[in-house]
């Protein structure tokens, strides 16, 4: 990793928090520190489990229970079993939550307009355009990428999104059973593989590998969500299978796809797949693609990508 780019964040990191505030006791000279603040934001008008919570802000789950104390001692929270299944515990706003967290919403919309009138016309757009581009990129990098059981829930959530964007976006819509298979012992090692992408733990993207033995193995299942569409999720999935391929002893790689995913077509053509004649008779494909692999590099098994 280069060590400029290294120093770098860690000097970018420094400055946020002096400028949003995270080294006081009381953020927006409120009487709590940054992280209550922000979970009492989190949890909004309609309230959320407090395992969705924890996985959505990455807290440890002592530190969101002590936080969550503190905001319930102050009468802005409470935290109960839900009426639908008393195994979920749900954090919900108070009426002086609701007020608080209106004043945090207006001092936060204060402090930034503040920050912006520091600045020329032309450096608030400089800065307002960095932000957006460090935000994707942080998000991006937030982003977990696994190999998962294709029984696994969040599989399961993946294989369901995927097909009901297929149904929508084909001409002719989608039915999975006239689809060729991809079944969960075809994408279990040793036969095959999936890999499921995790965004504050919740699924947002798949993609499969099959192998034939010596034959060219197949993509299957490339799927993203809308939500982390333009991070470059497809790319890093798409080059994750091909490492596991290569470490397997793949030389080629195949897919087909259907007319109506542009994107992924535009993806398959950037990444070095080139068209080819049918190679199966997949009733939903309208395009055949396949790419020749190099050796795989010194790293060995990208068993966790």
């Amino acid at each position: 990793m280069d060590a400029g780019a290294v120093a770098q964040v860690r000097r970018f990191n420094r400055t946020v928090t002096q400028q949003v505030g995270a080294l006081q006791d009381g953020f927006l000279s409120r009487r709590r520190p940054l992280g209550h603040s922000r979970v009492l934001w989190e949890i909004g008008a309609d309230g959320i489990d407090v395992r969705s919570l924890r996985s959505r802000l990455e807290l440890d789950s002592g530190y969101l229970s002590r936080i969550l104390r503190t905001l319930e001692d102050e009468g802005l929270v409470t935290v109960a079993a839900s009426p639908l299944d008393a195994r979920v515990r749900v954090a919900q706003l108070t009426a002086a939550g609701e007020i608080e967290r209106c004043e945090l919403d207006a001092r936060s919309e204060e402090a930034a307009a503040v920050l912006l009138a520091r600045l020329s016309d032309s450096q608030r757009r400089r800065l307002v355009t960095a932000m957006t581009t460090v935000e994707q990129l942080l998000r991006a990098s937030m982003i977990d990428v696994r190999v998962e059981d294709p029984r696994h829930r969040d599989a399961r959530n993946c294989f369901a999104e995927y097909f009901s964007e297929l149904t929508r976006r084909f001409d002719s819509g989608f039915d999975a059973a006239r689809s060729l298979p991809a079944a969960d012992e075809e994408l279990t090692l040793p036969a095959g593989l999936l890999l499921v992408a995790r965004l504050h733990s919740a699924p947002v993207g798949c993609a499969a590998l099959k192998l034939h033995g010596n034959e060219p193995a197949e993509v299957k299942r490339m799927w993203v969500a809308a939500s982390v569409r333009g991070l470059g999720l497809g790319r890093r999935l798409l080059a994750a299978v091909e490492d596991h391929a290569r470490t397997r002893g793949v030389h080629t790689l195949r897919l087909e796809t259907n007319r109506a995913l542009t994107e992924a077509i535009a993806l398959y053509r950037s990444a070095g797949y080139h068209e080819v004649p049918a190679f199966n008779d997949e009733p939903f494909a309208d395009h055949w693609f396949e790419k020749q692999l190099s050796a795989p590099g010194p790293e060995g098994d990208p068993a966790e990508q």
